[in-house]
């Protein structure tokens, strides 16, 4: 156990796991980049047979588990699910969070009823504040791959000659960092926007979300921002 009393990623040859728990549009499309990136997955979702087939697709790199299983196998887990569905998943697992690395892509919003969306909770929160306040203490959460357009996961992925950047946000410098290598393995530059407390930043409706910025900045160009 670290002196801030995390637990420690795994180190040398030993394999880290990544669980995917949500396989609508953003979480089928980033499984797929992941795995096409060479990285071992656990898919889990409310459907066996859709993770199955999703899985089967995506051949050997890709298993299909049920959510208990994600839970407790994952070293980091990317809950791609909507916000008030993340909020039940914590309060359902609790301290079987604690020391698993648990990557937040949810905006917090829902049609306008005029063709367009509107937040659901007030304009200055984030949905990653609120989500890391709910999780437990040894938890160690970092909001990431909500900052894209579900379709831009695929279309922007390996951009040439410059790559599209990803950002981020953790407070916990190790788990950011392992959080920036799937970035970087779905084929984005990761840009660290900085703590969790910067999560309004990259959601929707926030400066640097690719909704309000119109486009996807190359890293260089996003540094700029910040």
């Amino acid at each position: 156990m670290a002196l801030d009393g995390s637990l420690p990623l795994p180190s040398g040859d030993d394999i880290v796991t990544t669980a995917i728990v949500g396989l609508g549009a953003i979480g089928s499309r980033l499984a797929s980049g992941l795995a096409d990136g060479g990285e071992p997955l656990l898919l889990a979702g409310r459907d066996i047979e859709k993770a199955q087939e999703l899985a089967g697709r995506l051949g050997e790199r890709a298993t299909a588990v049920s959510t208990d299983d994600a839970v407790e196998r994952a070293d980091i887990l990317i809950l791609s699910v909507w916000f008030d569905t993340i909020k039940e998943l914590i309060a359902h697992y609790g301290d079987r969070l604690n020391g698993t690395i648990v990557v937040d892509p949810s905006n917090p919003i829902a049609p306008d009823g005029k063709g367009g969306f509107t937040k659901t909770i007030p304009k200055n929160e984030s949905s990653g504040t609120v989500i890391a306040g709910l999780l437990p203490p040894g938890a160690r959460p970092v909001k990431a791959f909500g900052t894209l357009m579900a379709d831009s996961l695929t279309t922007a992925a390996h951009r040439t000659p410059h790559r599209a950047v990803g950002f981020y946000a953790a407070d916990d410098t190790e788990a950011g960092d392992a959080v920036a290598g799937l970035i970087r393995t779905a084929g984005f530059d990761p840009v660290r926007v900085g703590g969790i407390d910067q999560s309004l930043r990259i959601e929707v409706f926030g400066d640097l979300h690719e909704g309000t910025l119109g486009t996807i900045p190359t890293a260089e160009e996003a540094r700029s921002l910040l």
